[in-house]
């Protein structure tokens, strides 16, 4: 193998949104225009507006809910994340590969999303990832405390008893890894395409220097990389 060297990685942990599936599949564009219909709905204001609201608020507090939960706005996270994730999944093409490049990865594999954990297991099946992973953790498990906010972290490495020298985390947001780095985990930026993010998208050979190693494929990047299985192997 002449990929990246991640042979001290045992622990896998994967962002689910824009990671593993590509950020121009239609799916996160249907969240984002639902949190503006809920914030509009709930503040009673235009959607113009709400958008406003809805966009400060992801970037003061990592996550809209958040916001809306930090401001006392929202009583109900669950009613929430039941009706921003009420999408159609056909957006998203099962993805045989990835599934066995996930698989082949030594040791254990988890999913750590800001999302719900419903919404989690929909896109996982919806990509054929059912087995892969060892657990899937939510925004909820986390104490509604989102990426990048470190006590979401803190709750996922307690949980899963993380060594952080053996960690690694594949994000398409370039303020989640910055924790993750502080931290001490590698980190991987699966690069997102412009959308609803666009002030995080870094350009191909230009990231920031929390970011150890960088893909615009997930599934070419696992299957280039050298693991401590292929150390055994030889």
């Amino acid at each position: 193998m002449t990929g990246p060297d991640l042979s001290h990685v045992s622990t896998w942990v994967f962002d689910l949104d824009n990671t593993l599936y590509p950020s121009d599949a239609e799916v996160m564009s249907q969240v984002d225009r639902l949190m503006t219909d809920y914030v509009a709905r709930l503040l009673d204001l235009p959607r113009e507006e709400a958008r406003i609201v809805q966009k400060t608020y992801w970037r003061e507090h990592g996550t809209t809910l958040n916001g809306l939960m930090a401001n006392k706005q929202v009583t109900d996270a669950r009613d929430f994340l039941d009706f921003v994730h009420d999408i159609d999944l056909d957006a998203i093409t099962p993805d045989p590969d990835l599934c066995a490049r996930i698989q082949a990865l030594p040791g254990k594999r988890y999913v750590y999303t800001n999302g719900s954990l419903k919404h989690a297991e929909r896109v996982c099946g919806r990509l054929g990832l059912d087995d892969c992973f060892d657990d899937l953790f939510d925004v909820e498990a986390a104490g509604f405390q989102p990426k990048p906010h470190r006590a979401g972290y803190d709750v996922f490495s307690r949980r899963f008893d993380i060594r952080p020298a053996e960690a690694s985390f594949f994000e398409d947001s370039v303020r989640n890894l910055k924790t993750a780095h502080e931290m001490g985990w590698t980190t991987v930026l699966v690069w997102p395409k412009p959308g609803p993010r666009d002030e995080e998208c870094a350009e191909p050979g230009h990231h920031p220097d929390h970011v150890h190693h960088a893909t615009d494929c997930l599934k070419t990047f696992l299957g280039d990389i050298r693991t401590a299985r292929h150390l055994s192997a030889k």
